[in-house]
């Protein structure tokens, strides 16, 4: 007949022990030559007779202690099984048969090589996910500085074009930072004026003779310019304006006065060229910068009008407003929204107009003193005006970009000395040149006011040339 049941496993093997002993009529115990573990390990027979294991005898370690001494000549046979063991299976001896389905917990895992993960994996519901951004941004553009988010600081945008992928790291409306965490280093920010690598000094004159020299001086370390290009033509009298990539020299002077626009190269030492026109000749104007176009102000001869011209396309400029006041030979400041155009031929006013939206400029304070052909640096928060064509001529004013307030005078230059140009770092603003053949660079210090050092000197000294940072 078939066997009925659950199929075997496996069969345990164990064989038994047999102790035996003959009745002396008064000796109770019998001492076991294994220690079974349990009274029902131990099955007594006296003269082949079955006792009851607990009640006839009891078990204490390896002794069986009976109830009533077995009477003499009793044959007293006792078969002794073990003690319960566990049994430790061998080294790699189960197989994946033996393991139930679905049983393994998490608990049981203490880890997994690497290249278990590969092939295919299953696809990831993202709905438990936590401590993650709330929303990530697909576009196939990177992000810009006025992509304003609900979701603010911890954002994420992914460009689909390039698979680059930015987190905003500062919320502030129209003037976010975007970070570029997506192997690229290009991060999006808010355009400033300042720059970090060079400042440049381009064009000028000595003794009515026109320049056209380049020159250039780094930031990071105090030493002399090097002469690395050319103006497309000797000018001077002229203003300046910087791009994040370009310098520009706009009208001044070369045979006579000129609309002409001058654009030269920060990327790569070079010539400039000639790439676009003023709406009307003019010298001795302001020059400001905003992260798109730059600007123009005032000018000789009565000239109020605030020029705009574009830095994406080499265009002419157009009439985008009016000074509050016609003047020449004044300077101009940029800050990130609004250019500023300080001073000239008897007029200590500084003038604001806004780079978002065209328009005229309103009169929002006055420098320390009445001061013309002076120079404008700006840091992120102040705007500078210094040296110039007065009794103080090596005077150093600052204004808030805050608040419209007067400015005050905090330093001075190391020599007095006017129809200089002005460049700005981050940390510091400069003044190059000056009537009338200065060579001397200055620079003083934005984050403490104070006088200027002498930290360097230009190739050739002259005045009256153009001012740009990079």
């Amino acid at each position: 007949m078939a066997y009925i049941g659950k199929g075997l496993v496996g069969v345990l093997n164990e064989s038994k022990a047999v102790d035996t002993m003959t009745g002396d009529g008064s000796d109770t115990t019998l001492t076991l030559s294994r220690t079974p573990g349990s009274v029902n390990n131990v099955e007594v027979y006296m003269d082949g007779v079955f006792q009851t294991p607990g009640v006839e005898y009891t078990l204490s370690g390896n002794t069986v202690s009976f109830s009533t001494a077995p009477e003499t000549g009793t044959e007293i046979i006792a078969l002794i099984g073990n003690d319960s063991t566990i049994i430790t299976p061998s080294n790699n001896s189960i197989s994946g048969t033996k393991i139930a389905g679905a049983v393994v917990t998490d608990a049981k895992i203490a880890g997994m090589a690497a290249n278990k993960l590969s092939g295919a994996l299953p696809a990831v519901d993202g709905s438990a996910l936590t401590n993650i951004p709330s929303s990530i941004t697909k576009n196939a553009s990177d992000p810009a500085t006025d992509s304003n988010p609900a979701g603010g600081v911890g954002t994420m945008w992914a460009n689909t074009t390039s698979g680059e992928m930015f987190v905003l790291t500062d919320a502030t409306t129209d003037e976010n930072v975007w970070t570029n965490v997506g192997g690229g280093d290009g991060d999006v920010q808010p355009w400033t004026f300042p720059g970090t690598i060079s400042g440049y000094s381009s064009g000028g004159q000595i003794s009515s003779s026109n320049y056209n020299i380049i020159d250039k001086f780094s930031f990071s370390s105090d030493g002399d310019a090097t002469d690395v290009g050319d103006l497309s033509t000797a000018t001077r009298q002229g203003s300046s304006n910087s791009s994040s990539t370009n310098g520009y020299n706009t009208g001044g002077v070369k045979a006579g006065i000129v609309v002409d626009i001058d654009k030269f190269s920060f990327i790569t030492d070079g010539n400039g060229t000639d790439i676009a026109d003023l709406t009307l000749a003019r010298r001795y104007m302001a020059g400001q910068s905003y992260e798109t176009h730059g600007y123009t102000s005032g000018g000789n001869a009565g000239v109020d009008v605030i020029d705009k011209f574009t830095f994406a396309a080499d265009n002419d400029a157009t009439d985008v407003g009016n000074l509050s006041v016609s003047r020449a030979y004044c300077g101009g400041q940029s800050s990130p929204t609004h250019g500023y155009t300080c001073g000239g031929v008897g007029s200590n006013v500084i003038d604001k107009f806004s780079f978002s939206s065209d328009g005229d400029a309103t009169d929002v304070g006055d420098l320390s003193i009445t001061m013309e052909h002076g120079v404008g640096q700006s840091s992120f928060t102040n705007g500078y005006n210094s040296g110039g064509k007065s009794s103080a001529a090596n005077v150093i004013n600052k204004f808030s970009f805050s608040s419209d307030n007067n400015a005050t005078d905090i330093g001075n230059l190391t020599v007095g000395r006017y129809s200089l140009a002005g460049q700005s770092s981050t940390v510091s603003g400069y003044t190059s040149g000056g009537y009338t053949t200065y060579n001397i660079i200055d620079k003083f210090s934005f984050s403490s006011d104070g006088d200027a050092t002498d930290v360097g000197n230009l190739t050739v000294g002259r005045e009256l040339s153009g001012g740009q940072q990079v």
